[in-house]
């Protein structure tokens, strides 16, 4: 069959958290993207469907959904590498509350990054002097490793541990904590580092490696995790966070 005349068929969340699965007959195109489907569905079939999307081009992360059963970003998963057994489902987000349709509430992710302190706090006021950091040293290495977060949800999506945990923070807040604590600028290492040694930080991480193997950034948060973790036995045997 001519492509231009060829279809695929497509099974889309409908509705909040109670909703379920609606079909729909797209026209199948070369190199066409999952967000390419979605946008033909709201455009040409029911323009109440609800997603969110901005850049198309691989850079924000709000497109990210779940693919046949797997957190992605849309924009840049190609139909043609995900489409199998003639199947196509695109659901919501995981591990968030559900708007409406492709659209998850994010709040909860948010809030728990502001819980491990995700907040940069300068050491000097925009009047002093820029500081000079080197590139190569040790923390300056960590910390860009980890800095290239982009807050898509992906990872949160994929752990395990926040299924589970309600009260986990998640990879991607104790991903940006890591980066913080290795941040030479930054003056809220300690309240930071006793965040996230408290219940539902770093210490309930099982080490299952779901963020590093989804995370289309290739981070690997569970690194990140692991350096906390390090971080906050020392303190703690030094006496300087409780238990």
């Amino acid at each position: 069959m001519d492509e231009s005349h060829s279809s695929i068929d497509v099974s889309i969340w409908r509705g909040d958290a109670n909703g379920g699965f609606q079909s729909y007959r797209v026209p199948s195109r070369s190199d066409q993207t999952v967000l390419d489907v979605v946008t033909w569905v709201q455009r040409n079939v029911d323009p109440t469907l609800s997603y969110r999307f901005a850049c198309r081009v691989g850079m924000c992360g709000s497109c990210a959904m779940t693919v046949n059963g797997r957190p992605r970003w849309t924009c840049r998963t190609h139909v043609k590498s995900v489409f199998q057994e003639s199947k196509l489902e695109i659901a919501p987000l995981s591990n968030m509350p559900v708007i409406k349709d492709l659209a998850s509430d994010m709040r909860v992710f948010f809030e728990k990054w502001t819980r491990a302190r995700g907040s940069f706090a300068p050491n000097r006021s925009r009047t002093k002097a820029v500081e000079e950091i080197r590139p190569d040293t040790p923390a300056r290495r960590f910390a860009d490793e980890a800095i290239e977060c982009i807050n898509c949800g992906v990872c949160y999506a994929a752990c395990d541990t926040v299924r589970w945990n309600e009260d986990y923070l998640g990879p991607a807040a104790l991903n940006r904590a890591w980066a913080l604590m290795n941040d030479v600028r930054d003056t809220a290492g300690r309240e930071r580092l006793e965040a996230v040694s408290a219940k539902g930080g770093c210490h309930s991480c099982h080490s299952h490696q779901s963020c590093q193997a989804h995370c289309p950034q290739t981070l690997n948060p569970t690194r990140s995790i692991a350096g906390l973790k390090g971080l906050s036995l020392q303190a703690y045997l030094r006496g300087e966070i409780k238990p």
